[in-house]
């Protein structure tokens, strides 16, 4: 996104669909369990897996419901086994649009997947067609009622890449996807609670588009987030600020 502040409008419009539509837990639940499976069940040496555990706690899900993933991730309780697959693709616009996913039948999922590109303008892609233009990256924010230079501090010591502020305040701390951890950790003994920390995948470059074009590609967005196998959707799209605004309120 262009700006921090547009990623922020996009994540939050985002984490809101979520809450509307009840897909948050089963997201969560499915992540948890495919991060025991690959990481094991302990979460203090599995980054992955605390990352999961401690958004499902930040959502409200009940530790007994959270042990239960952890479970069926490591075998331990019997359930459905999930992969991880990931597609790429173009919106109108020419935007790239890279999707990942967790399914129990693959090609029950690309079915989908391919079918709200159609259906919306896009053209589902090769592997590797858009994943070039984007950055694994671990992404820290804190509310603009913190010091930034206490933040900034912080941050480095503990060896961030960046920090940045955006135009409310907002304070983005950026890490590498291995050193969120070791950085959040710095915070929580400084007593410096963050807003959010994930692993999200950022554009490097970005396409510029109308409100016409912004339209369709948020519709092929949402048509894909409404999917039941989709975990995350990311696109270079630059939106512009008229067509955020209306859709954060």
């Amino acid at each position: 996104m262009a700006g921090h502040s547009k990623w922020a409008n996009i994540r939050f419009r985002k984490a809101a669909q979520d809450a509307k539509r009840g897909k948050l837990f089963t997201r969560l639940i499915r992540e948890i369990t495919i991060s025991a499976r690959e990481g094991g069940g302990d979460s203090g040496a599995n980054p992955r897996l605390r990352t999961a555990i401690d958004k499902a706690l930040t959502a409200n899900m009940t530790k007994d419901n959270v042990e239960r993933a952890i479970k069926r991730g490591t075998g331990e309780l019997e359930g459905v086994s999930y992969e991880e697959v990931r597609y790429e693709g173009y919106a109108p616009g020419g935007t790239a649009v890279l999707i990942e996913c967790t399914t129990d039948n693959r090609n029950r999922t690309v079915s989908e997947v391919r079918h709200a590109f159609s259906k919306h303008g896009g053209n589902l892609g090769t592997d590797g067609s858009v994943a070039y233009l984007f950055n694994k990256l671990g992404i820290i924010t804190f509310s603009a009622d913190n010091d930034e230079d206490r933040i900034m501090e912080i941050a480095i010591d503990a060896g961030a890449e960046d920090v940045s502020t955006d135009e409310d305040g907002t304070i983005e701390v950026v890490t590498s996807p291995d050193t969120l951890h070791t950085v959040c950790d710095a915070f929580a003994k400084a007593d410096i609670e963050s807003e959010s920390a994930d692993v999200i995948q950022r554009a490097s470059t970005e396409v510029s588009l109308s409100e016409h074009e912004g339209e369709k590609v948020l519709r092929l967005l949402d048509a894909l987030e409404e999917l039941d196998d989709v975990q995350d959707v990311y696109t270079n799209a630059d939106f512009p600020d008229s067509l955020l605004q209306s859709e954060a309120s």
